[in-house]
């Protein structure tokens, strides 16, 4: 692709203003935007807002005249339009793990006559690793989490599966599940689903009601830009809330905190997910995040990724670099989240000498490459010149240099 088509590309994007909403710094190329999202100017300005105006000067007050108390619910019906469901039906706290947690106990003991949680083995691990500890405290202790290829979940679904999780987007690959015909089938089964969105929420369009999907949780600090450590967000359908029984009864999950009664009394809908005290200062930085996401078509936003993926494929293949990588997602864009997965022996080293040169990429073990596209404020010029930087890398094995090699706790 010529540079005068990438420059038309540039000219014709109808989410170019949405650049200017983003903190970015200069000469820097940022493609880890599915791990960790860049900053809104909204939720910079809110941040010190809420420090020194709410905090610095309103004081507790603030739980009232700030409405903080009502933030997990005015986020999560803010995410909720991103996800295709209706009033009532997300709210925002704590983090995914956490929110997997309380859904998976909730909807195992909507079916005590079945005892297997049914997963793909390469799943996002902290998604298993909850599924393995809730095992592990079950009171018959017959729990058990079978794992299966992704391509064996349909012939593993039987009578004795309680719950299937999955996650939508694969956090590697960014191969995305058929979410209709997947639920579908588990329902045919008698098999509550709960989806993980970590990688879908504010990526890809999603339609969670017309799916019938009956749970799903999602973060707050890729896609949704959040921040680090942003509050995840849970999705209970109506049609189950008057039956579920969380097991975190916290304070802010009880009908009446403020009566401070010694008995817990579940509040109703989904203010009975909420466990402590809000963390105010990230979820109120989310919440000024979403505004980004205003009046915005998640179909244009979907086009734009599955774009600006192509385009990284095609100007990676014309160089030739491209060839020395497996293509480890999907080859059909309609088949991958807004991400590449590449596989390379030398994949960590690669991406240590691309993040040297200005180009933001991150590195799953044990040798994948993984490249996001956030559309909200990446340029197709900014892929075309990454890929140049990823071709100079690998021609001239800059990746070999020592340096690269070395990890640190975060990779």
């Amino acid at each position: 692709m010529s540079p005068d088509h990438v420059r038309k590309l540039d000219r014709l994007d109808p989410l170019a203003g949405k650049r200017d909403l983003f903190v970015l710094p200069e000469g820097l190329i940022y493609l880890d935007g599915n791990s960790l999202g860049a900053l809104p100017v909204a939720a910079q300005q809110r941040a010190a807002e809420i420090v020194a105006q709410q905090w610095g000067q309103d004081l507790v007050k603030s739980w009232n005249t700030h409405a903080w108390i009502d933030l997990p619910v005015k986020v999560g019906e803010k995410i909720a339009p991103m996800l295709g469901a209706a009033v009532g039906q997300v709210i925002c706290c704590d983090s995914i793990s956490v929110n997997l947690f309380k859904l998976l106990a909730a909807a195992l003991q909507m079916q005590t006559d079945r005892h297997v949680i049914l997963s793909q083995e390469d799943n996002f691990p902290a998604d298993l690793y909850i599924a393995e500890g809730l095992g592990r405290i079950s009171a018959s202790g017959t729990l058990e989490l079978k794992l299966v290829e992704d391509n064996g979940i349909e012939e593993a679904m039987d009578e004795s599966v309680a719950v299937l999780m999955l996650t939508h987007v694969n956090y590697k690959s960014g191969k995305i599940h058929d979410m209709r015909r997947l639920t579908q089938l588990a329902h045919d089964k008698g098999i509550l689903v709960v989806w993980d969105l970590a990688h879908s929420a504010g990526a890809v369009p999603l339609a969670l009601d017309d799916c019938h999907v009956d749970f799903a949780v999602g973060c707050g600090y890729k896609y949704l830009n959040g921040g680090p450590g942003s509050p995840a967000f849970i999705y209970a359908a109506k049609r189950h809330q008057d039956r579920i029984r969380q097991p975190l009864s916290g304070w802010m999950g009880h009908a009446a905190p403020f009566a401070f009664d010694t008995q817990y009394l579940a509040a109703q809908g989904m203010r009975q997910f909420l466990c402590g005290t809000p963390p105010i200062l990230s979820m109120g930085v989310l919440d000024a995040a979403l505004d980004v996401f205003e009046g915005l078509d998640m179909q244009v936003l979907r086009d734009k990724s599955r774009q600006l993926g192509e385009l990284f494929l095609e100007q990676a293949a014309d160089t030739g670099c491209l060839a020395e990588f497996e293509l480890v997602s999907p080859t059909d864009s309609t088949q991958r989240g807004s991400q590449l997965a590449l596989g390379h022996p030398r994949a960590f080293a690669i991406c240590q000498a691309l993040i040297d040169r200005g180009v933001i990429a991150d590195f799953r073990a044990p040798d994948v490459l993984r490249l996001g596209f956030a559309p909200l404020y990446l340029r197709y010029r900014d892929i075309a010149r990454s890929v140049e930087i990823l071709a100079d890398v690998m021609a001239g094995k800059i990746y070999q240099e020592e340096k690269y090699s070395k990890r640190q706790k975060v990779t």
